[in-house]
């Protein structure tokens, strides 16, 4: 299990900085299927859902365990079944540990992706 599913989100309301780009390439190491944005200041995983049901049930379930995290990612969904969730922590303008946590429970989660 990843070190990151073990912890919990912490409340960031600014003041704190954000990760370097080497602190959050870092951190990505610990996850699968996951890219930092060209600026850096987030992060990204794309998935190729079965079809627009499973790309909804998978958003929420997501959505879900965001809320028990009081951590809330960016959804993107196109072409009915692509599906983008994108992490940063935008009080601080930037990646936090907080955005690696909901990343690695995300990967954890059960999804219905196309053949």
């Amino acid at each position: 299990m990843n070190e990151l599913t073990k912890k919990k989100c912490v409340p960031c309301e600014g003041g704190v900085p954000k990760l370097s780009k080497q602190e959050s390439l870092a951190h990505l190491k610990k996850l699968s299927n996951w890219t930092l944005t060209s600026d850096t200041n987030a992060i990204r995983s794309e998935y190729g859902m079965k079809d627009f049901q499973a790309a909804l049930d998978f958003i929420n379930l997501v959505g879900k365990v965001a809320e028990e995290e009081g951590h809330h990612p960016d959804f993107h969904l196109t072409g009915y079944r692509k599906l983008a969730i994108e992490l940063s922590t935008h009080a601080i303008g930037g990646l936090s540990e907080n955005d690696f946590i909901l990343a690695a429970k995300i990967d954890q989660l059960p999804r219905e992706l196309k053949a």
